[in-house]
């Protein structure tokens, strides 16, 4: 049963994350969601389109995550780690990766304003010059979450695995 729990709650951890994470980006620069994104409800409002794509953009990242923690955690000779001490530690990756993603956004907010970076043609020809730093801050901040989320677990999975270990010596 701690198998599914872990499961679980990493998905429905990951799907609240990303909507947080797009409630302060939505609210930051819409367009980032109604141009960036594809067209998947008819609305501009931030709220909304916060919890639509924070649901479609991180279950299916979620899922796989919670696997491998539970797998992690479960399986093997060595004793099973405490559901609870599996949570805070979910918890606390989620919370460096909302650390790491607002540095990425103010990165990639100041880096447009110095124009060492700016957006595409495509995307500069859809959006208002005086948008262009919060659009790709929005985006740093999004991409910095899936990276930071993937080496976070890579990192959690080994801490788990040497945790366990320490439990038979």
């Amino acid at each position: 049963m701690t198998f599914l729990k872990i499961i679980v709650s990493a998905l429905v951890l990951s799907i609240c994350y990303g909507i947080l994470h797009d409630l302060v980006t939505a609210h930051f620069c819409v367009e980032y969601f109604t141009i960036g994104h594809p067209k998947v409800i008819k609305s501009e409002s931030p709220v909304l389109l916060a919890f639509t794509w924070g649901i479609i953009a991180t279950w299916w990242v979620g899922l796989p995550i919670g696997i491998l923690i539970a797998v992690c955690n479960q399986f093997g000779r060595y004793p099973p780690l405490d559901y609870t001490l599996i949570l805070r530690m979910i918890l606390k990756l989620l919370l460096w990766m909302f650390g790491i993603a607002i540095i990425a956004g103010v990165v990639g907010y100041t880096l447009t304003e110095l124009s060492v970076i700016k957006l595409s043609k495509n995307l500069a020809l859809l959006i208002d010059k005086s948008l262009h730093s919060a659009f790709l801050a929005d985006g740093w901040s999004h991409v910095s979450s899936y990276i930071s989320g993937i080496i976070g677990t890579i990192v959690l999975c080994i801490r788990i695995i040497l945790l366990r270990r320490t439990l038979t010596t």
